[in-house]
């Protein structure tokens, strides 16, 4: 009888050891050495370069205030955009707290943008994204602050709604989701026009 448990607890243990070293170190090396090989940006963060400085990632958003820029979603994650506390505000459609916030959100967009009362607002424009952190902007919404960024920055108003279709990524997969655009890339178009 203590022979046989001695021998299952050999065979446990060498059975464990394998299992540690296959799935703990073989397995894991194998995935990093090819997501390394095959999808290097993607697997180090996806991380965008200005000049050998990094400036951002463009799967997180960042929080551009200026008039002359493309403003991202709003944010509910920490303190606004902050990577570290990623997350949604939890709060349901019928949360009076939320219909506040969006209230005041449209009526602030409207005046930033100068839109008529009768000019429909994305609901990306005025709600956070599950992560508060989303890189990404519906057409529309960029569409509709293009008129503020082409007067401040000084460019024509159909040469920037061109750079905004040349920065549209399409759907997933082709069905998935909705066409966007990354605020952090158009930015930067924008920037390097200067």
């Amino acid at each position: 009888m203590i022979k046989n448990i001695i021998n299952e607890l050999r065979i446990s243990l060498i059975a464990t050891l394998c299992l540690a070293v296959l799935l703990c170190g073989i397995y894991p090396a194998l995935v990093w050495g090819i997501a390394q090989g095959l999808f290097s940006s993607q697997a180090n963060g996806s991380l965008v370069s200005v000049k050998g400085q990094v400036i951002g990632s463009s799967l997180l958003a960042q929080n551009f205030t200026g008039a002359g820029y493309f403003h991202p979603r709003p944010s509910a994650a920490g303190d606004g955009y902050d990577a570290v506390n990623s997350g949604g505000s939890n709060l349901g459609p019928t949360s009076q707290k939320l219909i506040d916030a969006v209230k005041e959100r449209v009526a602030s967009y409207r005046t930033e943008n100068k839109l008529a009362p009768e000019v429909l607002i994305p609901a990306d424009a005025v709600t956070t994204s599950a992560s508060g952190l989303d890189p990404h902007i519906s057409v529309k919404n960029a569409m509709l602050q293009a008129s503020r960024v082409a007067k401040v920055r000084g460019i024509g108003e159909e040469e920037l709604r061109k750079m905004i279709v040349s920065r549209t990524e399409g759907r997933d997969l082709v069905i998935l989701g909705e066409p966007r655009v990354n605020v952090l890339m158009l930015n930067l178009d924008l920037d390097g026009k200067k």
